[in-house]
């Protein structure tokens, strides 16, 4: 007989608007087998009653279309970033909130170290938030002049080494590679923006790129999603899907009970990946052939046409950026030639395979979407859902192009709250700062539409996203676009069935309806009752993956 198992709870949410809310959820074989009262629930047949969420609130597991297994890796290197943070364990690590206080916790770190040979590698430094004189490698020098240190940047796109690092890195005022920032003098002052630059500090970069491909890595990066609420986590473009022992590591971790989450792998021609995209299209095509298991998918690949806004490597379109710091470019780095993108999107696109394009800036986007626009127009297919992500920038005349296109919008709304007062201030100025991550624009003009955190470069959690979607509230306290607020169900409806349906995966999850997945997010209190403004505070007891429970680990 088939063990059938009724939780009932303090209130359903399905996201299925032909049954929005229920008494309690019937759970068999990892699939939702319905919703509706215990009652109604207890005429499938012979059943158990579970009692442990019955004063807690059950809504469909969180989809996270956008994040790094990076997330998991970077906690092997200590934390000097701004806020405070929690790594996958519930550890609460405080933040670094200025040059002074980072330049401490990193000789703190070093008077530790024993062996003289080993880089000093740390992750989270922001700049951005330390007016004045930027972090260079002066700074780092104070720390040691002997042993080589490389600090990763928040953003992910930028990296300070100090001279010890750069010296063993060949770094010199000969180094013609974009993105090696110099001073006045020609020097390079230790700054390395994107990675071409951030990988020529070889001993650093290597490690770095060790620890993301680590099974430590991938556990910590399920560890984080179990205690937010994300039963998805999509892993845009971190992992090498070229290299066979790399599929075989998330093949193991993934194919474990114990494993708290599942994970969506995209294909990238970065951090090492193969570059020709009609090669790499046909691998990714092989690989969700393949390789695919209950936890594990495939189907999608990133691009990555510029860089980062709060690191001016953003490509926006004029009047640029507003408020620059000495030394920055007039408008940032393209990272794919603009003039290539096009080949790349149809390649992938006639392979059948959904194409994500990193675009911070609207010049990146828009270079994308007449990409995509290009693609169709060689190679017709419906229902492609190729995503701009990130979305920063985008207007809304380009949402209008997009919405005739049938693409898709993964918007980084945890930019309102983390760097909103430095985009108003610095980075593009009030009235484009105001438009940012612009969910109800792309709602009014019938983009399906995701949210995201980007993890490891803002933490996980949808709770987050959410409320940043929502209130539009900055670090400052100020409200950044009023006009661009959306509601709490609108939230709801992105970080569930909105992300389910940007990874053509809306069939299986994204709603608790019958025949679905048994994947469930866990609140202590109901999303929607609660204060808007306290939608980010609402603890998560953790989730359920195909019917078996993960807890989150508790904070301290």
């Amino acid at each position: 007989m088939t063990n059938t198992t009724i939780y009932p709870a303090r209130r359903v949410i399905t996201m299925n608007p032909a049954f929005p809310t229920a008494d309690a959820v019937a759970v068999r074989d990892g699939r939702v087998l319905a919703v509706g009262t215990i009652e109604e629930l207890a005429a499938w047949g012979e059943h158990t009653v579970d009692d442990r969420f019955a004063d807690k609130v059950i809504l469909p597991g969180f989809i996270e279309a956008h994040t790094h297994v990076m997330a998991g890796g970077v906690w092997q290197f200590p934390y000097v970033g701004y806020f405070d943070r929690a790594d996958p364990d519930g550890k609460v690590w405080k933040g670094s909130t200025s040059i002074d206080a980072v330049v401490e916790r990193l000789i703190e770190i070093e008077s530790e170290m024993t062996d003289p040979a080993e880089p000093l590698i740390a992750w989270g430094l922001d700049p951005i938030y330390m007016p004045g004189e930027r972090l260079v490698a002066k700074h780092l020098d104070s720390v040691s002049t002997e042993r080589p240190i490389f600090v990763y940047h928040a953003s992910g796109h930028l990296a300070t080494a100090n001279s010890a690092m750069m010296t063993r890195s060949e770094i010199t005022e000969h180094t013609e590679v974009p993105g090696v920032i110099k001073d006045a003098d020609g020097q390079p002052n230790g700054e390395l923006q994107e990675p071409a630059a951030m990988s020529l500090a070889t001993m650093a970069f290597e490690r770095l790129i060790v620890a993301i491909g680590s099974a430590q890595a991938k556990w910590g990066y399920a560890n984080e999603a179990r205690n937010t609420g994300q039963t998805l986590i999509t892993d845009l473009g971190t992992t090498r899907i070229n290299d066979p022992e790399q599929i075989d590591a998330w093949e193991e971790a993934t194919s474990d009970p114990a494993y708290p989450a599942r994970v969506m792998l995209a294909g990238s021609p970065m951090f090492g990946g193969e570059e020709d995209p009609v090669k790499l299209a046909a691998i990714a095509v092989d690989v969700q052939s393949r390789n695919e298991n209950d936890k594990l998918r495939y189907g999608i690949i990133k691009l990555v046409l510029d860089g980062s806004i709060q690191g001016f490597t953003a490509r926006v379109s004029w009047p640029y950026y507003y408020n620059p710091p000495e030394g920055a470019a007039e408008n940032g780095l393209w990272l794919i030639p603009p003039d290539a993108v096009a080949d790349m999107v149809t390649a992938h696109h006639k392979a059948g395979l959904t194409v994500h394009a990193h675009c911070n800036g609207d010049q990146a986007a828009q270079v994308f979407i007449d990409a995509v626009e290009t693609a169709l127009e060689r190679h017709p297919r419906w229902n492609h859902r190729h995503t701009v992500q990130h979305c920063q920038l985008t207007t809304q005349a380009q949402y209008k192009k997009m919405a005739e296109l049938g693409m898709c919008a993964n918007i980084f709304s945890n930019h309102l709250f983390f760097w909103g007062d430095q985009h108003r201030d610095f980075t593009v100025g009030p009235e484009r700062a105001a438009r940012m991550d612009a969910c109800a624009t792309a709602q009014r003009e019938g983009i399906s539409y995701t949210i995201h955190s980007d993890s490891p470069i803002t933490p996980m959690g949808h709770l987050h996203t959410a409320w940043c979607a929502v209130n539009r509230v900055t670090a400052s306290g100020q409200v950044l676009g009023p006009d661009e607020r959306i509601s709490v169900m609108d939230a709801l409806h992105a970080i569930t069935i909105g992300g389910a349906y940007q990874l053509k995966l809306d069939h299986e999850m994204g709603s608790i309806e019958s025949g679905k997945l048994a994947d469930f997010a866990i609140l202590e209190e109901d999303p929607l009752d609660v204060d808007p403004m306290t939608l980010k505070d609402i603890g998560v007891w953790g989730t359920m993956v195909g019917g078996v429970a993960y807890q989150a680990a508790a904070r301290s």
